[in-house]
């Protein structure tokens, strides 16, 4: 069974579970991960976007910290 064949067996609740547990897992790698990212792209466009790369950053790490839901506060970041 292929990769992408286990994942057609699981309903979109497992799916859902799957994607939490492994947000919580790997949370500050994929926030580091959106760092670089934005970082290359501020690098790209020569700062001319950096507040639009920097809020663009700031909304994908919200989803990461919504699809963790590991209660934190707002956004799974530590509230205050």
């Amino acid at each position: 069974m292929g990769f992408i064949d286990r994942f057609r067996t699981l309903d979109t609740t497992e799916l859902k579970a799957k994607a939490a547990e492994l947000a919580r897992e790997h949370h500050s790698t994929i926030d580091s991960g959106i760092d670089k990212a934005a970082g290359l792209a501020d690098k790209a466009t020569k700062g001319k976007h950096g507040d639009t790369v920097s809020k663009a950053a700031a909304k994908a790490k919200d989803v990461v910290d919504d699809v963790s839901d590991d209660g934190r506060g707002r956004g799974g970041r530590p509230a205050g």
